[in-house]
């Protein structure tokens, strides 16, 4: 064991390990098992190696041009930076995060966060130099690993890489999800089904047309989320505290954002009022939204498709494939997983934005304290949308299939196919037709033959898929039936 203290007191610590006095006051406060995202402890090493590479160029700049001044910073030498560098660039990679103690429910504003990646970049820096950890004369978690930067620059960007890195996944999870519908849309084109409202039978339609709504909503959805870096890229990086920049190198300031584009090669910019990017934290708010429309569309498609493939094995439409026993009790029975797995998904996704939304308006005057609660949500929500996306196309579009004969059975069943006939026979007879398919138990082939309403012959072609779903119809196609 080794002992560190701070100006509370002292703490007794594994000798071995990288985390530090800070992060084990951390752990003991917030006692819970919320997980941290290592999407963030990642970022987090992109945003610490920026600031070194940083100060890096800082120094060679002060040594060409103001070397007598270099001394009155109390900047890291060459080598100690050189080792910093290498510690925040394995964190970049998920190194070290077994070291990473602080819970994901924390209070601080982030400040725990900040204070365990430093320790772990200062004690593997101080490893790296042939020293032990906890050699804090050497490598420093705070005037050495948080040299020129503050937790509330450094933790809020980290979150917006993170969470950028994810968006462009969940852009590419999007599209393959609609590339997969559209093929159904054009394979299930002229197979014909019988459209509902408010869970009625109504019109005719195709599965071609179904598949295009679909289809749409998820071109939407991907537009949005294309969006979202855009809406994201701004971060505080360089304003410090409270975006005053105070204490701060103006030359760091400048340079900063540029190295961390450079590292990540993502479109971040750093903000025209860096305090206005420190204090409000609208833009969760707002991104965190189309994440909540992705997940209403994906949970109102899905719940179609498994009404659909409901019922019994004669009547299904549809057939989702078959992904694990349903039951320990009933055999052979396999219930729509992947569905019950996107539609809790998505209410989760609800409740982040709640979350989110409500905490954004906690913030006071110049910080928000509840950032990592912030973006744990927002965090959560990117990665289950693409687990979502994965599973629904995976696991289910891909293995769907139409019976095509049993949803034509069943529209030509429906007397309210008789619709379609309306503008021919006039809505009275129309009526009088659909009567008798529910009087005599007959399709409206059987039931027109009953009562000779239209030429059998005109029948057969006005209940083609091309006449069905023609977009209205011109007075030629009526010319045509008579």
């Amino acid at each position: 064991m080794r002992t560190e203290k701070d100006f509370i007191g002292e703490v007794s610590i594994p000798a071995n390990a990288l985390y530090g006095v800070h992060s084990v006051r951390a752990r003991n406060n917030f006692d819970n098992q919320v997980a941290f995202p290592i999407e963030w402890f990642r970022a987090t090493g992109s945003v610490k190696l920026a600031c070194y590479r940083t100060v890096r160029k800082l120094l060679t700049a002060l040594a060409k041009e103001h070397p007598d001044m270099i001394a009155h910073l109390s900047i890291p030498d060459e080598k100690i930076l050189g080792a910093m560098e290498a510690a925040a660039t394995a964190i970049t990679s998920g190194d070290y995060f077994e070291y990473f103690i602080v819970p994901g429910t924390q209070g601080g504003a982030g400040t725990s966060i900040n204070l365990n990646v430093n320790e772990i970049i200062a004690n593997a820096a101080l490893i790296s130099l042939g020293k032990k950890p906890g050699d804090y004369q050497h490598v420093d978690p705070i005037e050495s690993a948080n040299i020129y930067q503050s937790t509330n620059d450094v933790i809020p960007t980290a979150l917006t890489i993170a969470s950028m890195q994810l968006l462009n996944e969940l852009e590419a999870a999007i599209n393959t999800t609609r590339k997969t519908v559209e093929k159904l849309e054009t394979r299930y084109r002229n197979t014909l089904r019988l459209g509902y409202t408010q869970m009625q039978e109504a019109v005719p339609s195709t599965y071609g047309q179904l598949f295009s709504t679909y289809s749409e909503a998820l071109s939407r959805d991907w537009w949005r989320v294309s969006k979202g870096l855009e809406r994201l890229k701004v971060v505080n990086l360089g304003g410090g505290a409270i975006g005053t920049g105070i204490a701060i190198p103006r030359f760091y300031i400048m340079e900063v954002v540029p190295a961390l584009k450079r590292i990540t090669s993502l479109p971040v910019a750093q903000g025209e009022n860096l305090a206005d990017a420190t204090s409000n934290m609208d833009k969760w708010v707002e991104v965190h939204a189309i994440l909540k429309a992705h997940a209403v569309n994906l949970e109102k498609i899905i719940s179609d498709l498994r009404l659909l493939a409901s019922g019994t094995g004669a009547n299904k439409e549809i057939e989702l494939p078959s992904q694990q026993v349903g039951s320990s009790i009933m055999p052979g029975k396999v219930n729509p997983v992947v569905p019950e797995y996107v539609i809790s998904s998505a209410h989760r996704i609800y409740a982040n934005d709640q979350k989110i939304a409500t905490l954004s308006s906690k913030g006071c005057l110049e910080l928000n304290a509840y950032l990592p609660e912030i973006g744990g949500a927002m965090l959560e929500s990117l990665k289950l949308m693409i687990s979502m996306n994965h599973a629904f196309d995976e696991k289910l579009l891909k293995g769907l299939r139409v019976h095509e004969e049993a949803a034509s059975r069943k529209l030509f069943n429906s007397p309210s196919v008789t619709t379609a006939l309306s503008p021919l026979i006039g809505y009275n007879r129309a009526a009088e037709l659909a009567s008798q398919m529910k009087k005599g138990n007959q399709n409206i082939f059987d039931a027109n033959d009953t009562l000779g309403m239209i030429e059998a012959k005109k029948l057969k072609k006005l209940m083609e898929p091309g006449n069905l779903l023609k977009k209205g119809f011109t007075i030629n196609d009526i010319k045509e039936l008579l």
